[in-house]
């Protein structure tokens, strides 16, 4: 029930970004039961290749924590992250990454690639995938079909 209280809050944020004809992602990290940085894609409009919502959300969080390190936070996203933005989450230390949607293309918590998971890098993160998993991924089917 936690899990999907906040996946419905990064579900929200992604209304923002399709409300601005961006991907519709969006992420919110969460400590101690608390939202401490969110965000939204946004690529496009801020001309920035690292415009993720995830990279958004980690950007707030540690202005506002006044930390790059974020250790026991959950990172919610509805969409599971591609390669950058799973180092971002690993350099970060996000103790745990909680997503909607797989991405059978770029994913990188264990469609395509695994980097959360793999014991190669110096912090492994707890992943927990598909929760709002139909509702995040019509969102994305929806989108890309009405741009076609």
């Amino acid at each position: 029930m936690y899990d999907k209280k906040w996946m419905q809050h990064a579900f929200d944020l992604a209304g923002k970004a399709e409300e601005k004809g961006e991907v519709p992602v969006g992420a919110v990290l969460v400590l101690d039961g608390d939202a401490i940085g969110e965000g939204w894609n946004h690529p496009i409009l801020a001309n920035d290749p690292t415009g993720h919502a995830e990279i958004i959300a980690l950007r707030a969080a540690a202005k506002y924590q006044g930390n790059y390190r974020l250790p026991g936070t959950t990172l919610y996203v509805t969409l599971e992250p591609c390669v950058m933005c799973a180092g971002a989450i690993i350099h970060a230390r996000i103790s745990r990454l909680v997503f909607g949607a797989y991405d059978p293309n770029t994913g990188a918590a264990g469609s395509v690639f695994d980097i959360l998971g793999t014991h190669k890098l110096n912090h492994v993160v707890d992943v927990t995938g598909g929760v709002m998993e139909t509702e995040c991924g019509s969102l994305l089917k929806e989108f890309f079909k009405n741009r076609r």
